[in-house]
């Protein structure tokens, strides 16, 4: 009851990972023992389910012995009163591991395990699975985009005797463990890639924090990645002559979380919206007559901001429900606020900053604010070029929408 060999807890098979993490060499997980190069020389060959400490001599061998031997005689003489302190039941996902004079001993359970009085050191080790949650943190991408993106993560211990002679607090070292490895693993892709490759990244984090936590008997089941806002955007890049391709509806299937999202709701129009006509006055004849030049020429911001507040009306804040802030460049190197605010009453618009922190804050051009309410510039393309910068939330952004359809009719 007391005795029996101990089996090692079953475990994930390493050999089925057939892609390497961001920062993890493919052929470490080949190795058979995962704790090569670490200063673990006072921890027996667990991972072999071997005890023997070949450091013990044969005079301290035989004093344990005689010592063991007393504490037995002793235990058995004056069983039904220590039978109370001795014997510990340790449930089925549980594990008991003893130190005995110093020297760590096989786990035991589950069932009833015996204890000696005096010279055992005994502590649970939990065996469920666990989750715990790492808080949104700053991640600065490599295109200089800068965006809170946090996890939940599920672990387990897969051996518990590793769990607590290889690492002093489990924890909060598989917490601090994984948060370096989510900063320096995202610090490495771009916004797009973060955004588009999700399932991809939460594959890879898993594959790097096992391999750092591994040799503590620690292995994570689970990763899922939790996006906040956006504090910044990437970068602009250099001038192009024109702005990247759009993808098109059918082929929105590589893409996924929020920008799926996104594509979806300004591409649903793509079909009838016409090409960026800014772009076309710089090909236009000199002899085109005066009433197409009067169409294709660009009002501004105050007239455009006339024209919105003639929309304003209690079903707009409705289906809204947001207050924005804009954050208007002109030519001449001037910068202008405007404010949309259709969270309350019939809505507002007006030159000038929310008297309260708005839900998105929007940068752009003047030129390029009047395209994309006029339908002549896709949000989507001035997003992925840099032209227009969302701080906030994606998807509240995304409800401009309704007041954009509302100005085309």
């Amino acid at each position: 009851m007391f005795g029996g060999s101990y089996q090692l807890l079953p475990q994930r098979d390493s050999s089925s990972q057939k892609t390497p993490g961001l920062f993890v060499d493919s052929h470490s997980f080949s190795q058979p023992s995962y704790s090569k190069g670490l200063s673990f020389d006072y921890i027996p060959k667990i991972s072999a389910n071997d005890f023997t400490d070949a450091s013990q001599g044969w005079l301290s061998w035989i004093c344990n012995l005689i010592v063991i031997f007393l504490v037995y005689i002793c235990t058995f003489i004056t069983f039904p009163v220590t039978g109370w302190f001795v014997l510990k039941t340790a449930p089925n996902y549980q594990r008991i591991v003893v130190f005995r004079l110093g020297r760590v001993r096989p786990p035991k359970g589950p069932g009833i395990v015996l204890v000696l009085p005096l010279i055992d050191q005994w502590q649970r080790v939990d065996l469920r699975t666990r989750a715990f949650n790492i808080p949104p943190c700053q991640v600065t991408t490599r295109d200089g985009g800068m965006l809170l993106v946090g996890a939940d993560i599920q672990f387990r211990i897969w051996n518990p005797v590793l769990s607590v002679v290889s690492v002093q607090d489990l924890n909060a070292s598989t917490r601090m463990t994984a948060q370096n490895a989510l900063t320096h693993s995202l610090a490495k892709k771009t916004v797009r890639e973060i955004q588009t490759e999700r399932v991809k990244l939460e594959e890879y984090l898993g594959m790097d924090i096992n391999e750092m936590t591994h040799p503590w008997g620690l292995e994570v089941d689970r990763v899922e990645l939790t996006f906040g806002s956006l504090l910044k955007g990437p970068e602009e890049a250099a001038p192009l002559a024109a702005p990247p391709p759009v993808p098109s509806a059918p082929g929105l299937d590589g893409l996924t979380g929020s920008l799926q999202q996104l594509a979806m709701h300004f591409l649903s129009h793509s079909g009838s919206s016409q090409p960026q006509q800014r772009d076309s006055l710089t090909m236009a004849n000199e002899l085109s007559t005066e009433s197409r030049a009067a169409v294709a020429a660009p009002v501004s911001v105050e007239e455009l901001l006339r024209g919105v507040q003639t929309h304003l009306s209690e079903t707009l804040v409705q289906q809204v429900g947001a207050c924005f802030q804009f954050e208007i460049s002109s030519a001449d190197g001037q910068q202008r606020q405007y404010y949309l605010d259709l969270s309350q009453g019939s809505g507002a618009a007006g030159p000038g900053a929310l008297c309260r922190e708005p839900d998105v804050t929007l940068s752009t051009s003047d030129c390029d604010l009047v395209d994309m309410f006029q339908g002549r510039l896709r949000p989507l393309a001035a997003y992925t070029s840099g032209r227009l910068r969302v701080q906030g939330d994606i998807k509240v952004a995304m409800k401009l929408e309704e007041l954009i359809k509302q100005l085309k009719k």
